[in-house]
């Protein structure tokens, strides 16, 4: 038998639109389509319409998004790179035309298990958290304006960290230590691995090193000192988006504003999303090819 697809398209990216006729007759002349909607637009999606498999036209940031939306129907996802860096999609669209008669038929499927993180905004004089969310590479405590430095109190299964103040914090899923993490001199890790890492972000202090820790434990990070400024209202995007001051940011895409004595906490989700993965692929190789890792500094 053949499988059914959930399509999720990215229609704001020219060059989507410009692949996706050859993508639907590869599905149609492999498979099925079982419902085709639109990628990047708010809020979950709770029906599969019969599908098998998720397939997300677009680049990386549109994967990012719809692994968010759709994390509880259980799927494969299948991520198809139309934009520029393609590090966590598996497949471009000739890819895609060299596999399509194997991912849509009735084999098994590559498949790799990854970590997904339950990030959850509270407030303590509310009843019930402010924002309730997953995050697939990350979620940011970053300073905002007017940019001074913050102070942010992290536990580790209830049990006190050092206060950490400088510009921020960085927690990671393994598949997201290769986005900021890394940049901030955070470790890279396999991401087929179950944990979480912690990165401060320009910490004041030479003593203070990125953190490790299993998925099984609760990262509460509670912001002691914020950076505040005005806006209209205290929504997740403020209208001027230089005006956020302290932000709680997940997976560098939804932006929720911060204020003192505000709690974020963090554990790895029990049940992880699973990527339809390209045999020619490896993670250690697409390293080495587009990130360049252990590229020797070229000489004059």
């Amino acid at each position: 038998m053949s499988r059914s697809v959930l399509l999720l398209v990215n229609r704001h990216k020219p060059s989507v639109i410009s692949a996706l006729p050859k993508i639907r007759a590869l599905i149609k002349a492999h498979g099925s389509i079982a419902r085709e909607l639109d990628a990047v637009t708010d809020g979950p999606i709770t029906d599969a319409h019969g599908a098998d498999i998720i397939m997300v036209l677009g680049g990386d940031g549109t994967l990012l998004s719809e692994i968010r939306r759709t994390a509880g129907l259980g799927l494969p996802v299948l991520g198809v790179n139309l934009g520029n860096l393609g590090f966590l999609a598996q497949y471009d669209a000739d890819g895609f035309g060299h596999d399509a008669a194997v991912i849509l038929g009735d084999e098994p499927l590559r498949l790799a298990d990854r970590t997904l993180m339950s990030v959850r905004l509270i407030d303590d004089d509310q009843a019930s958290p402010r924002w309730d969310g997953v995050a697939v590479n990350d979620a940011v405590i970053t300073a905002g304006p007017p940019y001074r430095m913050i102070n942010l109190d992290l536990t580790i299964d209830r049990e006190p960290v050092p206060r950490i103040s400088g510009d921020g914090l960085i927690i990671s899923t393994p598949t997201g230590t290769t986005a900021y993490a890394v940049s901030a001199g955070g470790p890279i890790l396999s991401p087929d691995l179950r944990c979480l890492t912690i990165t401060p972000i320009a910490a004041h202090t030479l003593a203070m090193r990125p953190l490790v820790v299993p998925g099984d434990a609760r990262v509460d990070v509670t912001v002691s000192r914020a950076n505040r400024v005005q806006t209209d209202a205290d929504r997740p995007l403020p209208a001027d988006p230089g005006a956020r001051g302290t932000t709680l940011v997940i997976d560098g895409q939804v932006m929720l504003p911060l204020g003192g004595g505000e709690r974020v906490e963090m554990t790895a989700l029990p049940d992880a999303t699973r990527l339809v993965m390209n045999p020619r692929n490896s993670f250690w190789g697409t390293l080495r090819r587009k990130l360049h890792w252990g590229v020797a500094p070229e000489r004059g």
